[in-house]
């Protein structure tokens, strides 16, 4: 499509946006008495107005039934983590066995890395990108810790070649390649925190399974945002927290994606617990555990009701929505965002972007690198009522989400943005 820089053509593209109707069922917050441009979905997504409503459903049934609603309240609690499968396979592009809501996102990566870590004499290292999220360096670092390895010799940090802020699939398959005799594991942020790039997910699964290693992505940034196929890609786990583009609510029940082969590997070593153990025989109490097929076989803990309704509320606007369509527009919505932006300084000496331009390895966040006047720009964003993301040292992140965001917010930030250069 070819842009146009007015606020006529935003509107019409506005006018025309087959997903226009869900924006009204989300609460957008004020600034100043009046609706702010939300530009932070990629840190906390907003509250679905049906969220109170599925919230007060299970406090009523609790209310009324006590202990009996584990059965007979209207979404009988002692399922509930099943009645998220259908949306979250949908969602990543997997089964119903090979995902599962439970447990917080820093949790579940502990979890996987317990299965699927495992490291030998011969095969002790972990392929990563550079600067990754602080929970998963703190992750990777604790769990080389516990088993005995030299953290400088058994982490390899990818870092992007120099002048460059994205990470070229090649470098990382060849990195791969090179250390492909001693690599217990290659995981990776399926979109990147800070600059916003999407990593080839299919290609690193396969590079990272031809030199014999089991390979994860934190999706933390990319659930909810991007295509994802991890059935179809061979991923052997993944992990996520449902706060950000899944719009479950601040510190949300996160997720978890085991592939299927190994659904009935019940050698691979796990932390066990007992919402994890067969379920026909969950109530005996018996010592010994029996996992559950697939990805179940990993819980721990019976399932947080009121977390997973606030779940559940947004997960049926997906299901509504449906992920293909979002991704459409969401390619629109930061393609044009992407345009104003570059129309404001051409030549880059205000600012540059370190989010990839090409649309398929990028998601809906543009992280804007500031040459100067950073932080001056970001505050006359927030009392112009911008609520955009700040990181350090230098950096504004704006992420517009096709489930509430338009044209227009697009291009008014983009005037707010050229009014504080």
């Amino acid at each position: 499509m070819k842009f146009e820089n007015s606020l006529s053509f935003a509107k019409r593209l506005d006018k025309a946006d087959a997903l226009k109707s869900f924006r009204k069922h989300f609460e957008m917050p004020m600034v100043n008495g009046k609706k702010c441009i939300y530009f932070t979905g990629n840190s906390l997504g907003l509250q679905p107005t049906s969220t109170k409503k599925f919230v007060n459903e299970e406090l009523q049934d609790w209310a009324k039934l006590g202990v009996e609603g584990h059965l007979h309240s209207r979404r009988p609690w002692l399922y509930y983590h099943k009645f998220t499968k259908k949306a979250l396979a949908e969602i990543v592009g997997a089964k119903p066995i090979e995902v599962v809501a439970m447990n917080q996102l820093t949790v579940n990566l502990h979890l996987m890395m317990v299965s699927f870590y495992r490291p030998t004499k011969e095969r002790f290292k972990i392929i990563t990108e550079a600067g990754a999220f602080s929970s998963d360096q703190y992750a990777f670092e604790s769990q080389l810790k516990w088993h005995h390895q030299n953290t400088d010799e058994a982490l390899i940090e990818l870092k992007p070649r120099a002048g460059e802020y994205a990470l070229r699939t090649e470098d990382i398959l060849q990195a791969i390649k090179s250390h492909a005799a001693q690599l217990a594991l290659v995981i990776f942020g399926g979109v990147q925190y800070y600059t916003g790039q999407f990593f080839n997910i299919k290609k690193i699964t396969e590079a990272g399974h031809q030199a014999g290693a089991y390979v994860g992505f934190d999706l933390a940034h990319a659930v909810g945002n991007v295509p994802l196929t991890l059935h179809h890609d061979g991923v052997d786990f993944a992990v996520w927290c449902s706060y950000k583009y899944l719009n479950s609510g601040p510190g949300g029940i996160a997720g978890a994606f085991v592939h299927e082969r190994h659904a009935q590997n019940f050698e691979l070593p796990r932390f066990s617990g007992w919402w994890g153990h067969y379920e026909k025989e969950r109530f005996q109490m018996k010592k010994g555990f029996i996992p559950m097929p697939g990805v179940d076989g990993w819980q721990l803990s019976n399932f947080p009701v009121l977390s997973g309704a606030a779940h559940l509320a947004s997960l049926e606007i997906f299901q509504q929505a449906g992920i293909k369509n979002l991704r459409k527009k969401s390619l629109l919505l930061t393609g044009y965002l992407e345009f104003l932006l570059k129309e404001i300084d051409a030549e880059q000496k205000f600012f540059t972007l370190l989010t990839p331009s090409n649309p398929n390895e990028r998601g809906c966040q543009l992280s804007i690198y500031m040459k100067q006047k950073g932080k001056k720009v970001f505050s006359a964003l927030s009392k112009a009522g911008v609520i955009a993301d700040w990181r350090e040292p230098n950096v504004i992140r704006v992420a517009p989400v096709p489930l509430y965001n338009t044209f227009e917010e697009v291009f008014r930030f983009a005037e707010i943005f050229r009014k504080a250069i």
